[in-house]
């Protein structure tokens, strides 16, 4: 198996069909140029109207199966969410009867979401492995199974995003794009490398789901049991043969990424650029103010490919950048166990502007003396300069406080 530009080429006219699959904006950042001495253009897919580029593959796969005659009805997928997404509406359109297994933790929000294009979602297993070995096991020969990357049409219908970069930026000299399964990548980077070969393709992935790396010094795909990584949507644990040898011949580099530095920047894009992008879509970003890339003076193009954020997991996406900002911090104070401690050092985090969003007395800590305890104070604050200015106000008060991390006590 392989995929041309060709392919690429009729999977674009396939897919012109705006209530489909849209041409997403292109979008500038100057906080983002400054920080990195860069033109960055954000390319903006999670506007597409299931929140990711996964349509594109999907439609140009079951358009071009419905333009061959087949007496297939049947649609069988397995995700983590998005691929769900993008399999329901092309199937609806095509008219097609659809379901996908997706692992029993995933969002909620996706979850619904694929209910809402016409899919039927079966929920199987904790991973997508499961999820993917359960789907395989339930096609038959009177449906399609619709693999999320490792199919040469799928990758076809990513690859269009490649050819629109470059209709829309033909200057661009670097392009980064998330890796999972690695359909988006081996896509893009065939219609970039075809069109503009001078242009570097970078692929980044989370350090808890880094099978790419390990794959490329093998020299033959690695898969993992387990991965790691709030970026669920490139939680696939390995790619494929033809996705590997995609990546091999025409990416450039690929680098990793912390959950801390994904997280940092799904808040990054809230506040400078007011978009809401899910860890899989905000890592390109995270990469590029990584300070692994050198692009400086160059003309930059993070690829934002994924918008299904859930309520819950922004939450935990803003517990997580709050704290490592020190925005959201948890001071141990240690007290004489008496009337009216409480209410003295609140008072004293109170005057500095703070928000206390709860509070904890521990008395059975075998390092207290009898009669002391514990105050854990959970604090809101500006930052680490605010922090730092009430821990010293607090300790100039004569008392033992610290700052502890999660479980620490």
């Amino acid at each position: 198996m392989t995929v041309t530009i060709s392919d690429i080429r009729r999977a674009q006219n396939r897919c012109d069909d705006d209530d489909v699959v849209r041409v997403t904006p292109i979008e500038t950042s100057r906080t983002l140029d400054s920080e990195v001495g860069a033109d960055v253009r954000l390319k903006m897919e999670h506007l597409q109207r299931t929140g990711s580029f996964k349509t594109r593959g999907a439609y140009n796969k079951l358009t071009k199966l419905t333009e061959s005659g087949t007496d297939r009805t049947d649609v069988i997928a397995a995700s983590a969410g998005n691929h769900a997404q993008g399999v329901a509406l092309a199937a609806t359109k095509a008219g097609l009867d659809s379901t996908i297994v997706m692992p029993k933790n995933a969002p909620q929000a996706k979850i619904d979401a694929t209910k809402g294009y016409g899919g039927t979602v079966d929920l199987h297993g904790k991973t997508f492995r499961d999820a993917m070995g359960y789907a395989k096991s339930i096609a038959d020969d009177d449906s399609v199974f619709v693999h999320a990357y490792d199919d040469p049409d799928i990758v076809a219908g990513q690859g269009t995003l490649g050819l629109e970069i470059i209709e829309q930026v033909p200057d661009v000299d670097t392009v980064i794009v998330p890796i999972g399964g690695g359909g988006l990548i081996g896509g893009i980077a065939t219609a970039i490398g075809e069109r503009s070969p001078e242009t570097r393709i970078i692929g980044v992935q989370a350090d808890g789901a880094a099978t790419v790396p390990e794959s490329l010094e093998a020299g033959a795909p690695r898969t993992r049991e387990s991965v790691q990584t709030i970026a669920d949507g490139i939680a696939t644990g390995g790619i494929s043969d033809l996705t590997y040898q995609l990546i091999t011949e025409y990416v450039d580099d690929v680098i990793t990424v912390t959950d801390t530095e994904i997280a940092e920047s799904v808040l990054f894009l809230l506040e400078r650029t007011k978009q809401m992008v899910e860890g899989a879509g905000a890592i390109s970003v995270a990469a590029l103010r990584s300070g692994q890339l050198d692009v400086e003076g160059e003309v930059v193009v993070p690829l934002l490919c994924g918008g299904n954020l859930s309520m819950t997991d922004l939450q935990t996406v803003l517990t997580h950048g709050l704290t490592h900002r020190d925005q959201l911090v948890r001071l141990r104070v240690q007290i004489v166990d008496q009337p009216g401690e409480m209410n003295r050092i609140s008072e004293a985090i109170g005057d500095h502007g703070a928000n206390i969003s709860d509070v904890s007395h521990e008395r059975s800590a075998k390092d207290l003396d009898v009669g002391d305890a514990y105050l854990q104070f959970r604090i809101e604050t500006s930052g680490s300069d605010q922090t730092e200015r009430i821990v010293e106000s607090i300790r100039e008060m004569g008392y033992d406080v610290r700052t502890c991390g999660e479980g620490e006590y």
